[in-house]
């Protein structure tokens, strides 16, 4: 499909995008939020159908959308970090349920593993993430990270580590940010 895409078939880039829009969704969920996940998903397909035509097919498909997803996310960051961001009502809500309730009493567990796995590093996390969550194969993972099978293997083992530090009861961690 994507080098049918890369050759100007609609029809391909159409069933390209419905076949891997909800994967790129979901992995831009844990790395940006639920809030710019879907902006930057279809900012991953407009980057990837505008440079399909260099897309080898040496790999899957998806793995090179999810790579795309991945520097996506980088450039929506570094965006980020250039301009300064405006507290909203929202955020300060947030922040005041958060201090009342540090250990999150009542909330689902679903939204407990969310919140721990947005406290790892970027490279844990993306691992992770393609492999645990999306279900990729390591060697996939490793395509998308542009890293080893090896170093992927050993990014989820210590992040599975990690959860479950970030788990056990009442050190689940809010204010201080992902670790990095």
């Amino acid at each position: 499909m994507a080098l049918a895409a890369g050759r100007g078939d609609r029809a391909a880039a159409n069933s390209l995008i419905q076949n891997t829009q909800r994967d790129v969704w979901r992995f831009l969920i844990y790395l940006v939020g639920r809030a710019d996940a879907e902006d930057l998903t279809q900012e991953t397909f407009v980057r990837a159908l505008a440079g399909a035509h260099r897309f080898s097919g040496r790999g899957h498909a998806r793995a090179w959308l999810l790579a795309i997803a991945r520097r996506v996310a980088a450039d929506h960051f570094r965006a980020l970090s250039t301009r300064p961001r405006l507290a909203t009502n929202d955020d300060w809500q947030v922040a005041v349920e958060r201090a009342r309730a540090p250990n999150l009493p009542g909330i689902d567990e679903t939204v407990s593993i969310g919140l721990a796995v947005r406290e790892l590093s970027t490279e844990r996390r993306d691992a992770f993430v393609l492999t645990q969550v999306l279900g990729l194969a390591y060697a996939e993972a490793a395509q998308v990270c542009g890293c080893a099978v090896g170093t992927i293997r050993s990014r989820v083992a210590r992040a599975r580590q990690d959860l479950v530090e970030i788990l056990e009861p009442g050190l689940l961690r809010h204010g201080r940010g992902s670790r990095r």
